[in-house]
């Protein structure tokens, strides 16, 4: 098995573009680490670094303690699987699996015994006989993953490999993936535009903007402790609400004033604001649709502590477990998670209750979280 290390990798492309800026990641032997981020931040181009596809520009790749920069793909034992699958249409599942270790003229005998052990591992034994068109899309996706098991490489790489499948496969595959990378205590980097996938799948998640690492943390703390506005956005969904607010000092504390509402904060950000010396200054407050209430007890509480805001619902939306509640505040748009039996809908005029326990603020200019 093996580790990863970028030591100030970049990727420029001829015509001058950079897609990978300065990126720095130790990635330990075993680990399941996620690179996510919006189209063209550059983390499939990062996978592709890593597999060999890419040449780097800048930098040195370790894979071990070994210097890869100039070692040809098919010397890196590492193994890719693809969004797209690309298996031999004309060959059966059997042959699909056993494909590189003929390459490789492995011994008949020791061909079959690992294409039959992962396809015990993936519940693909019944199907060895039949070619890919015979089989569902995750009965493909599952062949791919054989194909690259058989091997046993140090690294195996994902390049969103569960995107073309519908949302009941994709669940089912992202618990076969995380079942299969703990049988095969092997490296696993996985690259994803699904928020989901990272959360449920990564021990460490990498998130990317632009080229750039912005965090890389476990899933609680990307969620809990954003380091900016940006991953505090990407990471949630419905995603934070934010809003530009001022901070003022009053006598009994310290309020966020924003579109005709003041809500008070508690004692730890209040502080923390007032030593980095933010009063009187603008900021951005974010917090996410799940601590924002709309229960009758909780907005009473919330309104005697000046930790509630009246706003008129823009839209009602079932989900079955729960209701989202959409409305504007100065010209942003919020949203609520309350509970399904709320009698409030589309057009109503309501109090939310915000816990400002778990509000994050951000510096408005560098977007920078201040505190959480």
């Amino acid at each position: 098995m093996a580790s990863l290390s970028f030591k100030n990798v970049k990727k420029t492309y001829d015509n001058g573009v950079q897609v990978v800026k300065g990126f720095d990641l130790e990635v330990a032997d075993k680990e399941f680490i996620v690179l996510v981020g919006a189209s063209g931040c550059g983390k499939s181009t990062t996978l592709r670094m890593i597999a060999g596809l890419e040449d780097i520009t800048e930098g040195e790749l370790y894979i071990g303690d070994r210097l890869v920069n100039q070692v040809p793909p098919k010397e890196r034992d590492i193994a890719m699987v693809f969004q797209s699958y690309a298996l031999y249409p004309h060959m059966t599942v059997y042959d699909n699996m056993a494909f590189a270790l003929k390459m490789a003229k492995e011994p008949k005998e020791v061909i079959d015994e690992k294409v039959k052990e992962a396809a015990e591992i993936l519940g693909l034994t019944p199907y060895l006989d039949r070619k890919p068109k015979a089989l569902s899309g995750g009965q493909r996706q599952r062949v791919a993953l054989g194909r690259a098991m058989v091997r046993k490489p140090k690294v195996f790489l994902l390049d969103e490999p569960l995107s073309n499948l519908d949302a009941k496969l994709r669940t089912e595959m992202r618990s076969q993936l995380a079942h299969l990378h703990k049988k095969l205590e092997t490296t696993f980097v996985y690259v994803t535009h699904d928020q989901t996938e990272a959360m449920t799948l990564g021990t460490r998640i990498v998130v990317m903007d632009k080229g750039v690492i912005q965090q890389v943390d476990t899933p609680r703390n990307l969620y809990t402790k954003p380091v900016n506005k940006f991953v505090a956005g990407f990471i949630g969904s419905p995603t934070m609400n934010f809003s530009e607010a001022f901070v003022v000092e009053k006598e009994d504390g310290v309020y966020l004033c924003f579109a005709e509402n003041e809500i008070k904060l508690n004692v730890a950000k209040a502080e923390t604001l007032k030593e980095k010396g933010y009063i009187g200054k603008e900021v951005i407050f974010g917090i996410r649709p799940e601590d924002v209430y709309e229960d009758k007890d909780v907005v009473e509480k919330a309104t005697a502590e000046h930790r509630a805001l009246k706003a008129e619902v823009d839209m009602y939306e079932l989900l079955g477990s729960d209701v989202i509640l959409y409305f504007y505040v100065g010209g942003n748009k919020f949203t609520a998670i309350v509970n399904p039996a709320t009698p409030t809908r589309t057009g109503d005029v309501t109090t939310f209750a915000l816990d400002v326990e778990n509000m994050h603020i951000f510096d408005k200019e560098t977007e920078v979280t201040i505190c959480h």
